[in-house]
């Protein structure tokens, strides 16, 4: 099970995405849509962190997606 850690100084949001598996990643992303949410109509955020964690899933979702599809050839 994936885990994130507890001083995000040291470790990038983007290095600990990548130290997650698919299914860990997709659940994460879901969570964050349901924190948006919660967010967005509690304390009536921009949006800007929703964002920056979507732009973070994608790109690694992308980065392993090609790098199946070299694997395989």
């Amino acid at each position: 099970m994936g885990q994130f850690f507890l001083y995000t100084d040291e470790y990038p949001l983007a290095d600990q995405i990548k130290a997650l598996g698919d299914d860990e990643l997709l659940d994460f992303w879901e969570e964050t849509q349901f924190l948006d949410r919660f967010l967005e109509d509690e304390v009536k955020t921009e949006g800007e962190y929703s964002v920056e964690y979507e732009r973070l899933i994608l790109q690694e979702l992308q980065i392993r997606s090609c790098y199946r599809i070299l694997v395989h050839r």
